[in-house]
């Protein structure tokens, strides 16, 4: 049987859409590293109009994915059963985020032929997920893996490395240090 990975999405598998969204709408130019906070749209004088207009567009036309995902995914698809964890509630607009369930799936269905479309999961709470391993930019939602693999992103990489190592979380700032660390020489790690 293969190991079990659960991948998160945003800012794991893609980057940028909602900055994007956010600077044209203020019309800025801002970057990651201008914020600290996981919240972006804290910076946005008034919420309820930027969700307005948000949510009249797709995030996804607007993302990159994150440099080397595609390949590096392919890859250890051929060894472990990956699984896509993603969650789709934006805190400011709770009740009315299931707008984001199409975009998410058919960007991740048509951009990863390789995923069984089964394991996609859609979800807030990722603790209740019991993977072999996990890769996510949240500590919080790495819960339930043997292996805790945090990806580095502009709201964690003040994380230190003791707090990292006293909760048995790795660090991978990108797709070829995730390889690296899943994939030895060709070989499956096993831990």
């Amino acid at each position: 049987m293969k190991k079990r990975i659960m991948v998160d999405m945003d800012d794991v598998i893609t980057t940028g859409g909602f900055l994007h969204l956010i600077n044209e709408y203020l019309k800025t130019n801002y970057t990651e590293d201008n914020f600290e906070s996981f919240y972006m749209q804290d910076i946005v004088p008034n919420k309820d109009e930027f969700f307005k207009w948000f949510k009249t567009h797709n995030m996804y036309d607007y993302c990159s994915l994150t440099p080397n995902v595609y390949e590096v995914l392919e890859k250890l698809s051929k060894n472990y059963e990956i699984f896509i964890g993603t969650s789709y509630i934006i805190r400011d607009i709770i009740k009315d985020t299931a707008f984001l369930l199409p975009q998410k799936y058919e960007f991740l269905i048509n951009t990863f032929p390789f995923i069984n479309p089964n394991n996609i999961i859609f979800l807030g709470n990722k603790s209740v997920l019991n993977c072999d391993i996990k890769i996510d930019d949240r500590i919080d939602n790495l819960d339930g893996a043997k292996t805790k693999i945090l990806f580095t992103a502009w709201h964690n990489k003040n994380i230190s490395k003791d707090e990292l190592n006293n909760k048995g979380i790795k660090r991978a700032n990108n797709w070829k240090e995730i390889e690296k660390t899943l994939i030895n020489k060709g070989e499956i790690i096993n831990e």
